[in-house]
Parts: C-alpha cells; sequence; structure tokens
C-alpha cells in the first residue's frame, strides 16, 4: 500500500519507513514563521518553559505584515520585543515591511519541497503549493519548537482532488477553490489534507498553486499540497533560490489510499463568490450580479500578487473606478509593488481611481479601509466573517481578482468576463 504526498513527508522528518493516517509522530522541522501579531506571545511562552537558547536560529523567520506600519503603541511594543528577542537569539530572519508572510516566505527561499514548515498564521498552509507539509499552529507549540526543532503531529488522511481541463477566459484559480469549499463546506475537511493533482493543476502557475492552497484552511484542512513538477522548478530559477534542497515528491498514484476523491472539469467553471458570512457560501457570480458595493480590495495573502495586478490593470486600463466605489489595492510584497510599478500597473490603477498602498496584510488584517455601517465589498482575501473588515452590519462578498476589478468599475457585483479584452 502506497503513500500520499504528505504521508512521505510525515515518514522522511520522523525517521519512520512508513507512517499511516491517525498515528502519531515527532516530527523534526525544516523552518518556523512568526508573525509580528504572535510573535510577543511566541517568545512569552518560550521563557515560560525555561528555554535559553533557539534551537537553530537560521530556521526562525520573524516577518512583520499584520501591524505595519505600526498603528498603536502597543503595536510598536510589539515591534520591540521581538527585534530585542531576535538580536538576543542571533536570529537574523526578521523583515519589516517587505510585505505579507505567505508571500516573504517563498520569495526569500525560505520554502522547499519535502519541507516541514510550521507558522503562528491559519494560512501557512499557503506554502503546499511548493510541495512542503506546512500548517498553521497556536504560539504555544510554536515556543516548544523553538525550544526542540520538533512537533508532535497526527497524520491527516488525504482528500484528492484531480482537475483536469483548461480554464476559460475571464475564470481563474480563485474561483476554483471558492467552488470547492462550496462544494464540501467549511468543514468538509477538517484535519485532513487536501491534494490537487491532475493536467488541470500541471495548467496553473506557481501564484495560482498559492491561491488554492492557502484557502485549504476555510474548508477546515489540515494542509493543502500540490505535486512537485517543472512548474515548481521554474519558480525557484525565476527568483535564483537555491536547488540544493530541492526534493521532487509525489503521492504513489497506483495504491495511496485517500479519504476521497473529487474530480472537477475546469474548462466548465465560471466565476464564484462566496457571499456574506461565511466562506461556504458559494454562488456563481451571475446569482449576485447586480449587488450594489461601496468598496472592492484587491490583495492579501490569496490574491496580492503580481499576476492578480496584471489581471486587474488589464481590465481596468483606460476606464475610470465608479465615483461611488473606494477601490484599495495592495501589493504582497515589497518585490511585487516593484515590479508593478515597472510594468505600468501601479500607473493604470492610479489613473483608474484605485488607492494603492504599501504591501502587508493591509485590510484583510483590518489596517486601513474598514468599511461601514451598512456597506458592501468585494474582496480577493480569504475571509468573509461577520466583521472581519469593519462593521458588523458590512457585508463581504469574496471573489477573483476579475470580478473584484470589474465590481469596482461599475459600482456592482459583476461577471469580469464581459470585461475581458
Amino acid at each position: 500500500m502506497g503513500n500520499t504526498i504528505t504521508e512521505k513527508i510525515i515518514a522522511l522528518k520522523s525517521e519512520q519507513k512508513k507512517v499511516n493516517p491517525g498515528e502519531f509522530h515527532q516530527i523534526k522541522v525544516d523552518r518556523v514563521m512568526i508573525h509580528d501579531l504572535f510573535g510577543p506571545f511566541v517568545i512569552q511562552q518560550f521563557r515560560k518553559m525555561g528555554f535559553k537558547k533557539v534551537w537553530d536560529p537560521t530556521r526562525v523567520v520573524f516577518i512583520f505584515d499584520h501591524l505595519v506600519p505600526a498603528n498603536t503603541i502597543e503595536a510598536a511594543r510589539h515591534f520591540q520585543e521581538i527585534f530585542n528577542f531576535a538580536d538576543k537569539m542571533n536570529i537574523s530572519n526578521v523583515f519589516e515591511a517587505e510585505g505579507i508572510c505567505h508571500q516573504i516566505m517563498p520569495e526569500k527561499g525560505f520554502v522547499y519541497p519535502g519541507d516541514v514548515i510550521m507558522g503562528t498564521d491559519s494560512h501557512t498552509c499557503t506554502y503546499g503549493a511548493f510541495g512542503s507539509f506546512s500548517t498553521g499552529i497556536g504560539y504555544t507549540e510554536m515556543a516548544a519548537i523553538l525550544g526542540t526543532g520538533e512537533i508532535w503531529v497526527k497524520v491527516p488522511e488525504t482528500i484528492l482532488f484531480k482537475l483536469s481541463g483548461k480554464l476559460p477566459s475571464g475564470v481563474d484559480a480563485k474561483d476554483i477553490i471558492l467552488k470547492i469549499i462550496g462544494d464540501i463546506g467549511t468543514d468538509g475537511a477538517t484535519y485532513k489534507t487536501m491534494e490537487f493533482c491532475g493536467d488541470g493543476i500541471a495548467g496553473l502557475t506557481m501564484s495560482e498553486r498559492m491561491t488554492i492552497c492557502n484557502m485549504a484552511v476555510e474548508a477546515g484542512a489540515k494542509n493543502g499540497i500540490i505535486p512537485v513538477d517543472k512548474t515548481t522548478s521554474s519558480y525557484y530559477y525565476q527568483y535564483s533560490l537555491s536547488t540544493d534542497k530541492y526534493l521532487t515528491i509525489s503521492s504513489d498514484d497506483d495504491d495511496a489510499v485517500c479519504h476521497s476523491t473529487y474530480e472537477y472539469d475546469l474548462s466548465k467553471l465560471e466565476p464564484m463568490v462566496s457571499c456574506p458570512h461565511t466562506v461556504g457560501n458559494v454562488k456563481p457570480v451571475s446569482k449576485v450580479s447586480g449587488y450594489k458595493i461601496h468598496q472592492a480590495f484587491l490583495g492579501s495573502c490569496t490574491n496580492g500578487r503580481l499576476e492578480d495586478l496584471r489581471i486587474a490593470a488589464s481590465i481596468i486600463r483606460g476606464r475610470r473606478i465608479n465615483p461611488q466605489v473606494r477601490f484599495i489595492v495592495t501589493p504582497a510584497s515589497r518585490k511585487i509593488y516593484r515590479e508593478a510599478i515597472r510594468e505600468g500597473l501601479v500607473q493604470i490603477l492610479i489613473d483608474s481611481g484605485a488607492i494603492v498602498t504599501h504591501p502587508g496584510c493591509g485590510l484583510c488584517a483590518g489596517n486601513g479601509g474598514i468599511i461601514g455601517d451598512g456597506e458592501r465589498m468585494i474582496s480577493s482575501n480569504n475571509r468573509n466573517y461577520i466583521g472581519r473588515m469593519g462593521s458588523k452590519d458590512s457585508e463581504v462578498f469574496l471573489g477573483s481578482p476579475a470580478t473584484v476589478a470589474a465590481s469596482a468599475l461599475t459600482g456592482y457585483i459583476v461577471d469580469p468576463r464581459e470585461f475581458i479584452r
């Protein structure tokens, strides 16, 4: 009986020949990511546990993204405590105002196929796009890893999603994952691996794969993961990253045992939106077309990458944002921001009336641009809970970058395909 990708990684990191779903194993961690919001709490727990030093400073990454720039005295204190701790522990991988943690980690070469990566953010599952076993944990667990370099995990069952075909024009990866979550529900993959494979996945870019794995947690998954292929390797060459630790890994196609299997023909998909107030309340955009919006947001660790900005700019170029709509655009990293400027994307967005902000979590973390009572927003981020991005009396719809941009133009939720050119 064969193994899935996740089972193979856990077996490798626990020095076992084979592991099975439901078993508990102590595994070695390759990298940890701690962001500014939870950094001080991790540090406090680390001290309470009596640790005097970090197991390996080179494997610890601190990223400031939720509270950047500091907008409260408490946020500034968070920064100070993290900087002091990093200095004392000889941790040099500290990034302030470089962008969102889940974009910075792969950009800086901290994510590799076959790695085990833990982070103090639920969307750490994003790194599964690179063939790593990555998941979010609490600050007490993180403190223990800082001291030992290891963590106990329960081997998750795997749900296999076989994607075939090619996406139609105006439909993208965000529509894929929204469709899947709408089908299986927000608890449909609780403590399971969501593995995405097939020629449909093979045809997607790394940016699109990151979008899909990023939202696996919205279905309750322990992690999302995609087989390593030529697209994966080309990413490392593109960013001039070392491939010394590169590990090609995939599930045993013939006899790997999965909890269940779903199949999707991407050519039949249409633009989707997640309606208030749960990510699983998914409908085709045609079902909500015409809903008036007051704000649109393009950004977050789900959809703030260069490809997303290109899509928005291609739709908006030469047009004006509806004067009654605030369109906020937040690049996921400084590198993306710089490239968007070089390509002229930022100029297009600004000329249209959009507000382009500094790299970071931005509005998704409630850091500027929140919406008021009775207002409605279309957003490219990953959650639309009550009060998540402003007033408890507001509504947030989740959609693709194309849907967000097209809706910002018209002032109401609209199918983006009529704006594709």
